[in-house]
């Protein structure tokens, strides 16, 4: 970024998805006195190999993907709306459409597969957006949320298995794309005047796993606002944090 802009102003501040004292945190120096045109809920972990918790007992992937942006989130709305038009964009993923991406059992407290969890974590991503997006209708905020198609990342880490291993390698070189590529989605929608808050964007190449970004088709029932409520309430819920927008 200082390469791109030397002139730009630049700071970190560091913050832990997986601990909501960190989330609440990180977020008060934020929401007291600064203001957020662009937020990117960007951070994740997938098919972590056992089931663990966050620091407040969420199983680790929906805590952290979810729960944590959701805090976060809320925490800081006071910087978003003292913009003149914030943008918030969620990444989700291809794998909110499979039928093990279904919000029940959402903590995986009854039986526990990585990569369930983690389509759980991407549908709550769209599912939340997309309430998001009906509850600030009277507000300058928007939100949208995007799926960056696929792409060799750290994100692949723990597929340790005998076949993944073996086919991994080869998908990377047939089917995804870069993470460049991938992350084309996410400026779209924060940049484009083309784009309505609520919105789903993905690539549009061959399978949505690359190509020029657009819309992009929601998982079966995703888009069901009592659904949608029902998440929204049991996040304030588990994470303890009221999000009045």
């Amino acid at each position: 970024m200082r390469a791109a802009a030397p002139q730009a102003k630049t700071d970190t501040l560091l913050l832990n998805l997986s601990d909501l004292a960190s989330v609440r945190g990180a977020a008060e120096r934020i929401a007291a006195t600064e203001t957020i045109d662009l937020l990117f809920n960007n951070a994740g972990v997938m098919n972590l190999p056992t089931r663990l918790t966050t620091r407040d007992g969420f199983e680790m992937t929906v805590g952290t993907n979810h729960l944590g942006h959701f805090a976060f989130n809320a925490q800081v709305w006071p910087a978003l709306r003292r913009s003149a038009g914030a943008r918030v964009v969620t990444v989700s993923a291809i794998a909110a459409r499979w039928p093990i991406g279904k919000l029940d059992d959402l903590m995986s407290e009854n039986s526990y597969r990585g990569m369930s969890a983690y389509a759980k974590s991407k549908r709550a991503n769209i599912v939340y957006t997309l309430e998001l997006a009906r509850r600030t209708a009277h507000t300058t905020v928007e939100a949208f949320v995007v799926h960056p198609g696929a792409a060799m990342t750290g994100l692949q880490q723990h597929g340790t298995g005998p076949l993944t291993r073996l086919f991994t390698p080869l998908a990377a070189r047939l089917l995804m794309g870069s993470a460049i590529g991938a992350a084309w989605p996410s400026f779209y929608a924060a940049t484009s005047p083309d784009v309505t808050s609520g919105e789903f964007i993905g690539p549009a190449g061959r399978d949505q796993t690359s190509g020029t970004p657009g819309p992009a088709k929601l998982p079966k029932g995703a888009d069901d606002p009592e659904l949608d409520a029902r998440l929204w309430a049991e996040s304030e819920r588990l994470t303890g944090i009221t999000f009045a927008t």
